[in-house]
C-alpha cells in the first residue's frame, strides 16, 4: 500500500509548536526531541495506514471519518481526516484535557 501525503493544518502545527516548547521548558530539550521523534513516527504510521486510527471521537464530535492516534510514550492525540488523495492532520491535543470542549472551540482553520 502506498503512503498518502500528510497535510498539517495551521492549528495542528501551532499545537505541535506549543507542545515542543512546553516540553523543552519543563522537561528539557532531550524530552522535546523525543516527543518530536514519536510524533514523526506517528505521522509515518498515519500516512501508511490512515484507516488504522481510532474512530472513537468521530461520533462524540459529530465528525464522520475523523480518526486519532496516540503519540507513543506521550499523553497526546493526533486527530486527522483520511481523504482519498491525502491525510489532513487537524489537531495534536493533550489527551488529559477536555477534548470535546477543547475541539468544539475551533477544530479546523
Amino acid at each position: 500500500m502506498q503512503s498518502r501525503p500528510l497535510t498539517i493544518r495551521a492549528l495542528a502545527d501551532a499545537d505541535i509548536q506549543q507542545a515542543v516548547a512546553r516540553y523543552a521548558q519543563e522537561a528539557g530539550p532531550e524530552v522535546a526531541q523525543r516527543f518530536v521523534d514519536a510524533l514523526e513516527r506517528g505521522f509515518i504510521a498515519i500516512a501508511r495506514a490512515p484507516e488504522a486510527g481510532s474512530p472513537r471521537w468521530a461520533h462524540d464530535l459529530n465528525l464522520p471519518g475523523l480518526r486519532s492516534i496516540k503519540v507513543k510514550g506521550f499523553p497526546w492525540l493526533v486527530f486527522y481526516m483520511p481523504l482519498e488523495d491525502r491525510v489532513d492532520v487537524w489537531r495534536v491535543i493533550d489527551a488529559l484535557c477536555d477534548i470535546p470542549a477543547w475541539m468544539a472551540e475551533q477544530l479546523v482553520s
